[in-house]
């Protein structure tokens, strides 16, 4: 989170491509996304990875250190549940330990994750969440689901805000000075932003009904130029990476180059 909201979303506002047609990111995104799940870990996983990193920190204009700091609570929660596959409890004399399938189980699963979440961060880092909104309702997802949706996304901004105004009140009149009065600040603050958030909440859904809030949110959406030619190369690296996939597996069989749908 940066100082005025969500790294994320700020890198998304100010992306290069962030003028893209949401469907041509989207076949990019999703279908690297695709390949990092359902190909072999060896060698889709690494170029997936290695593509959409590239791509970020690229064409796309996400800041490295920006694509850093998103990325530390995604690489946590993968590092947590590659241990959890890695050590196994049990088994003939002895309590805890690693064998060459949990191992195999562990690594697997990492590559895997790891490749698909910076697939899913070209999507989600070059989009902002209002143009994602937009394409579902030209999808024909139902307005009331896009509405509170739409509704959801501002009010995480409205808890920021009111997280950091209380935060730095608290901060000026001393109130981490000492943990005793740090866990009486934080528990104060937690209160204050819930009410702060009811309040707001109940304002915007005043101001809806004031306006004679019914059916749906419209909004205009400038038209968006789509590129056959970004299209073109994204088809082909995808064609490539089932190509080079396929190929190793039939080369060299193993656990980690094999397609798991196919054992």
């Amino acid at each position: 989170m940066s100082a005025r909201g969500l790294a994320i979303d700020e890198a998304a506002w100010a992306s290069p491509w962030r003028h893209r047609r949401v469907r041509d990111k989207g076949l990019l995104s999703l279908g690297l996304l695709t390949c990092a799940l359902a190909l072999p870990p060896v060698p889709a996983t690494i170029i997936v990875a290695g593509a959409a990193w590239a791509v970020l920190a690229g064409p796309a204009g996400v800041p490295v250190r920006v694509l850093t700091r998103c990325l530390r609570a995604p690489a946590a929660f993968i590092a947590i549940g590659g241990l959890t596959l890695l050590v196994t409890i049990g088994g003939p004399g002895r309590l805890i330990g690693v064998d060459a399938a949990s191992a195999t189980a562990a690594g697997v699963t990492v590559l895997h994750a790891g490749s698909a979440t910076l697939a899913a961060f070209i999507l989600a880092a070059t989009t902002p969440v209002i143009d994602l909104l937009t394409s579902l309702r030209r999808l024909r997802i139902p307005d009331p689901l896009i509405d509170i949706s739409e509704v959801m996304y501002r009010l995480v901004f409205v808890l920021l805000e009111s997280a950091r105004t209380v935060t730095e009140a608290q901060t000026a009149r001393l109130g981490y000075a000492s943990r005793s009065a740090a866990l009486r600040s934080a528990s104060g603050a937690i209160g204050a932003m819930l009410l702060r958030s009811l309040q707001r909440a109940s304002r915007l859904e005043n101001g809806l009904i004031a306006r004679g809030y019914t059916e749906g949110l419209r909004t205009l959406a400038p038209p968006r130029q789509g590129s056959v030619r970004f299209v073109a190369l994204t088809l082909a690296l995808l064609a490539a990476l089932v190509a080079i996939s396929a190929f190793v597996a039939w080369q060299w069989p193993s656990p980690w180059t094999s397609f798991r749908w196919a054992s």
